[in-house]
């Protein structure tokens, strides 16, 4: 699962690079009924991307139509399936970073219940968000000091749950204060000294530590 950045070949991750390089195909979504890329921004990055490798590789089109329905995530996720028995390691695309508003956690929830072997080796590579790279582009920070950062739907379908991301605590300090909820704990992130806890820690031990509170979600 290949985050793709915000529009640009060049802010494309070397995870991401590497993964294109090492798998046999890539799956890469499109709202065109015909499977046609004409319109597509994914199938340009990915065309540019393959070719500053100096490799070919199989292009899979997926059919995503974006009507936020349950039917459509089965359908691209039995591709990817399909795909991956057909060819092997599969790359499946997505615009932006998979972890904000990507169609790729449905797809891998789909994927844990139709091939659970398959979904163990599942791998999700971050990308850049559009917002970063928008504040990049002018040059504005998207906080600084104690300022938060908010990221809302503009037209909610329903009732809006939060994840909430909490950064820069202080080293001895305890959590007791962030309440309770789906929390995750991240230390070192990507350092040798790496600890990922899928709870909160009673205190903090480590600089770069960083909290991560999940939206009330349906199992």
């Amino acid at each position: 699962m290949v985050s793709l950045g915000p529009g640009d070949v060049e802010l494309l991750t070397l995870k991401a690079l590497n993964a294109f390089k090492n798998c046999d195909a890539i799956c890469v979504p499109t709202k065109s009924e015909d499977n046609s890329f004409t319109k597509s921004i994914s199938f340009k990055i990915v065309c540019e991307a393959l070719s500053h490798l100096g490799v070919e590789k199989k292009i899979i089109p997926v059919y995503s139509p974006m009507r936020f329905n349950e039917q459509d995530w089965i359908n691209e996720a039995n591709i990817v399936i399909k795909a991956s028995k057909d060819f092997g390691s599969v790359c499946f695309v997505t615009l932006g970073d998979a972890a904000i508003y990507s169609s790729i956690y449905y797809l891998l929830d789909i994927i844990k219940e139709k091939d659970s072997v398959l979904h163990e080796t599942c791998e999700v590579i971050a990308g850049v968000t559009s917002f970063s790279a928008a504040s990049a582009r002018v040059q504005k920070a998207l906080c600084l000091g104690d300022e938060q950062l908010v990221i809302k739907p503009i037209n909610p379908r329903g009732k809006v749950e939060t994840t909430e991301i909490l950064m820069r605590p202080k080293i001895g300090m305890d959590t007791q204060s962030l309440g309770e909820g789906d929390f995750y704990t991240f230390e070192n992130m990507y350092l040798t000294n790496e600890n990922i806890y899928p709870t909160k820690i009673d205190k903090v031990k480590k600089y770069m530590t960083l909290f991560l509170k999940f939206a009330k979600r349906e199992a």
